[in-house]
């Protein structure tokens, strides 16, 4: 009688990577559902925020980071940025080659609006470099499920956040003044289309009161990327213990090492890798 193969597993890491404390949102997704995968985490704490960065610029930073990513033998690079992964998700792929997968935070919640909300009214909130390249609206378009978009450029959110303006006074009245605009008039569902927001999505659906659907893109994305990994042979293996992850930045900032240890509820490996010397 023959013996069932095992299932391939590949033992090397994921390579994620923000502009700063944003992606950290779904490296915590990702280490929730997938404990057992090793994660290397780069934030660009040099050049944040890229919501008001050029694409060129992006496009730079990116693939800088993606040379890192890849001498730690990634063998996934998932962008946890939104306006990376509008300006700079082509030609990291084309970049990266067949040397790692690469995904990015947009197609799975555009996914997931395209199945749940057809027919119906969704706001989004994001960078100016995000709202402008108009990439929701024309994945969302060619799935022909008739969504009318509301999009909203808030370019304050994303530096507040990473001053540590999360819950007070000043972050509520500059998000109720985001949400309170005639843009989102009308919306059944907001998409938090930066991964800094996530932090600040208690207060937003305080605002709403339950009315609108708020949709933080985070778990969507660690599903895709536990699908990729099944469908591919790149699950790794069970183990013992949890694996140590390593966390590089490109300005150190003691703010960002509070950040880390709160999200993932350990000492971290972090280490300061400026992109250019």
């Amino acid at each position: 009688m023959s013996v069932p193969a095992l299932p391939a597993t590949d033992a090397r890491p994921i390579g994620v990577f923000d502009s700063g404390i944003g992606g950290l949102t779904v490296a915590r997704a990702v280490n929730q559902l997938l404990p057992h995968e090793r994660l290397v985490y780069f934030g660009d704490t040099a050049h944040l925020p890229y919501g008001d960065k050029s694409t060129a610029a992006i496009q730079a930073y990116s693939v800088k980071i993606c040379d890192l990513l890849l001498r730690q033998h990634c063998k996934v690079i998932l962008i946890a940025c939104n306006s990376a992964s509008a300006a700079a998700y082509e030609l990291v792929r084309e970049y990266v080659g067949s040397k790692a997968r690469v995904l990015n935070v947009i197609d799975p919640i555009v996914r997931h609006v395209g199945a749940q909300y057809a027919g119906r009214e969704v706001g989004l909130i994001g960078t100016k470099q995000t709202v402008g390249s108009n990439v929701y609206r024309k994945k969302l378009d060619a799935l022909d499920r008739d969504i009318r978009l509301h999009a909203l450029a808030t370019p304050l959110l994303a530096p507040m956040i990473e001053e540590g303006f999360v819950r007070g006074a000043v972050s509520q009245s500059v998000i109720d003044t985001y949400l309170s605009d005639a843009a989102l008039t009308g919306i059944e569902a907001l998409v938090l289309a930066c991964t800094h927001y996530p932090l600040i999505r208690e207060q937003i659906a305080e605002y709403y009161q339950g009315h609108v659907d708020v949709l933080d893109p985070s778990d969507t994305v660690a599903e895709a990327l536990q699908q990729l990994l099944e469908q591919q042979g790149l699950a790794a293996p069970p183990a013992s213990r949890p694996p140590q992850h390593h966390f590089y930045v490109s300005d150190f900032t003691p703010s960002f090492a509070d950040s880390t240890r709160l999200f993932f509820g350990q000492e971290v490996n972090l280490e300061h890798y400026p992109l250019w010397e």
